[in-house]
């Protein structure tokens, strides 16, 4: 949606294409200007469309650029802004808004690799809220800050169910969130895409596990590493670990696509250290909830109880 200002100023442009403009040194600018043109023909590529009296693309036009993209839209004052659609010579499209040639508001970028973002974009960056629809068919629904996900947002998987429903912090699952699968969830605290520390699991059953979330750094050795995989696999789902890790996104020319799920593998090994079970309780961010509580199962219950 453009602000009342840019609709006033497309509504100008249409009604000064309605008539023709003589520039009072019109004689000199038809000597001079087709040197200036060429100079802009090399430096912006081919232009069809309206102009201002500067001779500045202005109004609604269409411009093939030198590197073969393709810009169709509106301009002001020689730049892009306001609506328009933006092709690169990838196959990747943006639609929407403009302002300064920089992407800037309601917008959706269409990415070579068939994932796609539509939300809110601030200089050229997804910022603000936003959706992004990955080639695999998970979904993050969320904030986004300097092109990544931060702040409050969730993330969905297409082949399983499962979503994580938390905060974000450059990219990354960090403080409180839960983990929500069919039949069960955990809500704890996360540090760098992995849990950490207190937190419990909560069952459709109608009963909870109480526990804590450690962490040790992988051993450097392949083979020792691959043995304490498999004594110290997270009850988690996702990544070898248990959990699954965010790649990164970055900004290069125009755009990129976003990083997918399970592009860094995690440094980490996460173990699951239960306490105790207990009735349906509330829970604080942050806090031992199985401090003070009555167990309802015993020790060895509690251990066999662990989500596999």
């Amino acid at each position: 949606m453009l602000s009342w200002q840019q609709q006033t100023t497309v509504a100008n442009n249409r009604s000064a294409r309605a008539s023709v403009v003589v520039h009072p040194n019109a004689e000199a600018m038809s000597e001079a200007g087709s040197d200036e043109f060429d100079d802009e023909r090399s430096k912006l590529g081919e232009y069809e469309g309206d102009r201002n009296e500067a001779g500045e693309r202005h109004g609604v036009g269409k411009a093939l650029l030198p590197n073969g993209d393709v810009y169709q839209g509106q301009y002001e004052r020689g730049k892009r802004q306001g609506e328009g659609t933006y092709r690169f010579k990838d196959g990747s499209r943006y639609v929407g808004d403009y302002y300064q040639n920089l992407k800037h508001g309601q917008g959706t970028f269409y990415y070579p690799d068939g994932s796609k973002y539509e939300g809110s974009w601030v200089e050229d960056l997804r910022q603000g809220h936003g959706v992004y629809t990955y080639p695999n068919g998970d979904t993050y629904d969320g904030e986004w800050l300097h092109h990544v996900r931060h702040g409050q947002g969730t993330y969905h998987y297409y082949e399983t169910g499962s979503k994580y429903k938390g905060s974000w912090v450059n990219g990354k699952m960090e403080s409180a969130g839960e983990f929500i699968h069919p039949n069960h969830r955990y809500m704890g605290n996360f540090v760098n895409n992995n849990p950490y520390g207190p937190g419990k699991y909560v069952f459709d059953s109608g009963c909870e596990q109480h526990g804590e979330f450690h962490h040790a750094e992988q051993p450097a050795n392949v083979e020792e590493n691959s043995t304490n995989m498999n004594t110290q696999r997270s009850p988690y789902p996702g990544s070898r670990d248990g959990y699954r890790t965010l790649g990164a996104s970055g900004g290069d020319g125009e755009d990129v696509a976003e990083g997918e799920w399970g592009e860094l593998a995690s440094t980490a090994i996460v173990t699951w250290i239960p306490k105790c079970v207990t009735g349906l309780t509330l829970w604080t961010p942050g806090k031992d909830t199985s401090a003070g509580e009555k167990e309802t199962a015993p020790a060895k219950e509690e251990a066999e109880s662990q989500p596999a």
